[in-house]
């Protein structure tokens, strides 16, 4: 999938702020996870792996496991 293909599957809501830092501890924006999502990362680990997002405190854990489920739930 593709990232633009990804996008076109979320919510509006979730595609505001894609240049914004969505992990604000090690500067990963939203953009970035979303496309890391859309490489294949299917779960919290793989992002972190991919990008570091989630990574430091953890604080944006649920927001990028919301954007795995929402992509990964609708591209099957």
């Amino acid at each position: 999938m593709t990232s633009d293909e990804a996008l076109a599957i979320l919510p509006e809501v979730l595609t505001r702020d894609l240049d914004q830092p969505l992990c604000v501890c090690n500067q990963v924006i939203k953009r970035a996870v979303i496309e890391a999502i859309a490489a294949g990362a299917d779960s919290l680990q793989k992002v972190q792996q991919r990008t570091y997002a989630s990574d430091g405190t953890g604080c944006c854990k649920r927001q990028v496991q919301a954007l795995i489920d929402v992509i990964h739930n609708n591209s099957r």
